[in-house]
């Protein structure tokens, strides 16, 4: 039986590596051992961080540390092991580092030999042949012998000069004979071996509590490195979506600008052609008064009263031609002051316009990326709801089905949730609403009440909004708000950040926020929410449907 615990012992202390017992033994994080060197070696001369035994990567090398507790353990199984090899041969060997030597043989010119015994009464260690006197002479017979150990004034007791032999539990200290009846006496006291014992399964469990406290923190470092990456992939879209949307508004003052400049040059245009107009009439009207004038003159050089005053009557000279009064006429500068102001103002409300378009647009993709895919939950439908096969589409039936009351199944409000659950965070899920005229979206914590009438508030559990009378729309706070839309959606998306505390409905189509909660605080699951509302004589007849997220 000796030999089995032996050979089990030493199985336990040796490396899987170089196959020897244990020197400088360190734990990788996956929890097995090796020699320092050993596992120091192999990992220099490989591409990859891996434990040789079970294959577990790593991603940066493990800081490796002396593992004290099993060194301590190495070191009494190589005594165990010296003591059993020394008891079948009498050849004593020169001791080895880490061996306690004979402290008689090292106070001789004599090579120090490896002790085979401690004695506490001495305070010295002896190798075989030193040892003999306290094997045959009756007075040192009755000396306590131990396995060679070194620091012997240490293990006696400092104020009795007593071999510790005794553990103090009470106190957590170690004490000899006369200490138990005197300063601990009433205390309690066991052997040094029950307190070894005991105390190494206490380390046990702490040492397994530590490396359960550093798998938490490696995991608590992957989830940070992960997050960080996320926050990476996040900053890089953004820019991306910034870059596209200042791209944009580049394209949108350029094509102004186009427009601004070919505004004044068709305003000079005009200005050019009228001037060329008022030029060629006046030049018109030169020509004639030109031609009246050489009339004139002819007339005015005849000396004949006749000729003369017959000619003024034939020629009708007797005054200038009928002409275009010019007094008022003008062609002024065309000015671009005018115009330039107006086309800022225009401009200004087109980038307004276009900024806030491409704001949303850029919004709706960002959340868009938190898709997540939603099937309604049978086991929550009301009884008098019809759910399609895949749990996509929900509608109100004609009559009530028999399904069980189970206490997940609304009973009263015609309403459903997702099967999915949500407790940390961000998820998206869009749903088409075309056709209907009334209906119930968001989402509930896990508590709600479905068993009685529904009052839908935060305050409550619930985070919705709502349509009513076919064109109103309200955020069920506590108050309702009435939201003022533009258009109708025809596909609303829901938007949840549970750690940000926030709420947010879109339309799809539009690129628009309908509306949000904010400042919300969770501490339960949430669940998608639906309700499609009474049929409304078949004007509300159309279904709820789940749709797959489209990123434009």
């Amino acid at each position: 039986m000796a030999a089995v615990s032996v050979l089990q012992s030493e199985d336990q202390f040796l490396c899987s590596i170089c196959l020897d017992v244990f020197t400088d033994p360190v734990s990788t994080p996956c929890g097995h051992n090796f020699c320092k060197n050993c596992i120091t070696e192999h990992w220099n001369t490989n591409d990859q961080y891996l434990c040789p035994l079970c294959k577990e990567g790593f991603t940066t090398r493990p800081d490796l540390r002396v593992n004290t507790f099993i060194s301590e353990m190495v070191a009494q199984f190589r005594q165990s092991a010296q003591q059993k090899a020394g008891s079948s041969s009498s050849e004593q060997q020169v001791s080895k580092p880490g061996e306690v030597p004979c402290d008689v043989c090292t106070g001789t010119k004599l090579k120090a030999l490896k002790a085979l015994k401690s004695c506490l009464v001495c305070l010295v260690s002896y190798c075989e042949t030193h040892l003999e006197p306290h094997l045959t002479t009756s007075g040192l017979k009755r000396h306590q012998l131990i396995d060679p150990v070194e620091n012997l004034e240490g293990r006696m007791c400092t104020e009795h000069d007593k071999p510790l032999e005794l553990f103090c539990k009470t106190d957590q200290t170690c004490v000899c004979m006369l200490c138990t009846v005197l300063d601990h006496k009433m205390h309690d006291v066991v052997p040094l071996k029950e307190g070894y014992e005991g105390k190494k399964v206490e380390l046990g469990k702490m040492g397994a509590e530590i490396q359960q406290m550093i798998q938490k923190r490696r995991l608590k470092i992957q989830e940070i490195k992960h997050s960080v990456e996320l926050s990476e992939e996040d900053a890089d879209r953004e820019i991306a979506e910034g870059v596209q949307v200042f791209t944009s508004l580049k394209e949108s003052v350029e094509r102004g600008l186009n427009e601004l400049i070919n505004t004044i040059k068709e305003k000079q245009k005009t200005t050019e052609k009228q001037a060329e107009a008022f030029i060629k009439e006046l030049e018109q009207e030169i020509s004639e008064l030109m031609k009246r004038s050489t009339e004139v003159e002819q007339v005015s050089r005849s000396e004949d009263h006749l000729h003369l005053l017959q000619s003024v009557q034939s020629l009708n000279i007797q005054k200038p031609p009928p002409t275009k009064d010019w007094t008022e006429v003008s062609v002024r500068p065309s000015s671009s002051e005018g115009t330039v102001v107006k086309a800022v103002v225009q401009l200004e409300e087109t980038l307004s316009k276009e900024t806030k378009k491409l704001l949303a647009e850029s919004e709706l993709k960002r959340v868009q990326q938190y898709a997540v895919d939603v099937t309604l939950d049978p086991d929550t439908a009301h009884p008098d709801l019809i759910l399609s096969d895949d749990g996509k589409q929900v509608n109100l039936g004609d009559g009530r089905k028999n399904l069980p009351d189970n206490p997940e199944r609304f009973s009263k409000c015609h309403c459903v949730l997702g099967k999915q659950s949500f407790s940390s965070g961000r998820f998206y899920f869009e749903v088409q609403v075309k056709g209907k005229t009334d209906w119930d979206l968001g989402v509930a914590r896990e508590s709600i009440n479905r068993k009685g009438s529904l009052t839908a508030s935060p305050q409550k559990g619930y985070w919705i909004i709502v349509l009513r009378k076919i064109n109103e729309y309200y955020a069920l706070s506590d108050p309702p708000v009435l939201l003022s839309l533009k258009s109708p959606p025809q596909k609303v998306g829901v938007f949840v950040d549970y750690e940000e505390g926030l709420v947010s409905f879109y339309d799809v189509d539009a690129a628009a926020l309908i509306s949000s909660f904010t400042g919300c605080s969770f501490t339960e699951k949430l669940f998608p929410y639906f309700c499609p509302g009474l049929n409304e004589g078949g004007k509300n007849s159309a279904p709820l449907i789940i749709s797959p997220v489209r990123v434009k």
